[in-house]
């Protein structure tokens, strides 16, 4: 009887012991992914990457995978990409099933949806540990913050500015000097002599876009900081802005909104053409519309008075970290390598916005087309001559730029006038932002 018990008691404590080396061997990994990094070799760590883009993205994104894992072999990556509808149409339902990829390419219309959701991790304890941003200014790290946490890594920035045709600007009787520090009355009349000569100055404002940088100009904003609803009191700033639209529409400087509906792709621009001096856009197009148009384009600011306070840099997109990764901790070593490896870089070459680190952006300098270094150019002259971007676009924001869109249509067309526009943006505005 003795013996059997003691047969027992053995076998027991035998079970309990390897019960314990069990919990020892998993211990090393938690819930929120701490006390890991992707070179640790403790185990092989398999992280789930989304991004929407065209094919040459998805080509270089995938070597740049492919690098990182040579580096780190315990990491795996498995790469998820889409087109820009069908990204955020798989997105949602990850997202409500709490199963998002550990790697998600975030915009940022989107981000403070996914960062209130409770969907994104806060990246700043990952910040200047995981992540380097000692070769990043406060202002593009800060490209990712909603209230007081960092939701998203900046990918890389753009800035607002006019793209023009200097040959086109002298057919009009000026020259590139005349837009430094021009301002919107200069706007005004060299549009006028591009009307003299039979072409058109330019193709139109993109309404949310530049109505906000109008009104930070003006001391406002389009959103309320804390996104409950529109950022200015005053909507003769809306009257102004719209009505000096609809005058360049009415005198001919900007083509009419049913010309500008028949373009089907960038060769039908105007600029492209040669039937416009030049079209306001964010810095990244700039490259793309150079390749097309047979001329030699260049970049100038916008108008002012207090240009650099309109001014800001726009992240042109994020990399957010899921709140259900396992791995957060390999996920933000990754994040890392992509934005501060040079060798990784040069693959990249700016293709997601100008990179926020020195040393980066001079190791590219030379790796780059002349095209890409006149954004880089502009980019770095607009670090120095803007203001913080503030928060991002509120939940409810892309039912307000379909609403903004619609009536600045309607003020071209002369259906409807800009203090009837501005009062009825005022109201709906307002409901869809305080749901």
């Amino acid at each position: 009887m003795k013996k059997s018990v003691l047969m027992l008691l053995g076998m027991l404590m035998i079970l309990w012991l390897a019960a314990c080396s069990d919990n020892d061997q998993t211990s090393g990994e938690s819930g929120d992914g701490s006390g890991e990094s992707g070179n640790s070799g403790d185990g092989e760590i398999t992280l789930r990457m989304a991004w929407w883009g065209d094919q040459p993205r998805n080509d270089y994104t995938t070597e740049v995978i492919k690098m990182y894992e040579e580096q780190n072999p315990n990491v795996k990556i498995e790469a998820e990409y889409a087109n820009w509808d069908d990204y955020w149409q798989k997105l949602s339902p990850q997202a409500a099933a709490n199963e998002l990829p550990d790697i998600i390419q975030m915009d940022l219309s989107y981000l403070a949806q996914y960062a209130q959701s409770n969907q994104l991790a806060d990246l700043n304890e990952y910040l200047g540990n995981q992540i380097d941003t000692s070769n990043m200014t406060e202002d593009y790290v800060n490209g990712g913050q909603v209230n007081d946490g960092i939701y998203g890594l900046n990918l890389g920035v753009n800035a607002l500015g006019f793209h023009y045709n200097p040959a086109k600007l002298e057919e009009i009787g000026s020259e590139s000097s005349a837009l430094e520090d021009w301002t919107w009355e200069d706007y005004q009349a060299l549009s006028d002599q591009a009307v003299e000569q039979g072409i058109y100055f330019d193709t139109g404002f993109k309404a949310d876009v530049f109505f906000n940088y109008y009104l930070r100009t003006q001391g406002a904003r389009l959103y309320a900081e804390d996104g409950s609803g529109l950022g200015y009191d005053d909507d003769q700033l809306f009257v102004d802005f719209f009505s000096m639209m609809a005058d360049q529409v009415d005198k001919g400087a900007t083509p009419t909104p049913d010309v500008l509906a028949q373009l089907t792709g960038i060769e039908d621009d105007p600029v492209v053409k040669g039937e416009a001096v030049g079209i306001w856009q964010w810095s990244n197009q700039f490259v793309g519309l150079q390749q097309v148009a047979d001329a030699d384009l260049e970049i100038a600011p916008m108008p002012g008075p207090n240009a650099s306070e309109g001014l800001f840099l726009k992240p042109s997109m994020f990399f957010s970290i899921a709140q259900n990764s396992e791995h957060k901790e390999a996920a933000a070593d990754f994040l890392n390598f992509f934005v501060n490896d040079v060798e990784a870089n040069k693959l990249i070459l700016g293709d997601r916005g100008v990179p926020g680190s020195s040393e980066v952006k001079e190791a590219l300098m030379s790796e780059i087309s002349d095209a890409q270094q006149q954004v880089f150019e502009y980019v770095e002259w607009a670090e120095q001559n803007s203001s913080p971007m503030g928060a991002p676009d509120p939940a409810g924001a892309g039912e307000v730029i379909e609403l903004l869109d619609q009536l600045a249509e309607q003020i071209s067309y002369g259906q409807v006038s800009p203090e009837e526009a501005a009062e009825n943006f005022r109201n709906q505005a307002e409901s869809m932002l305080g749901q």
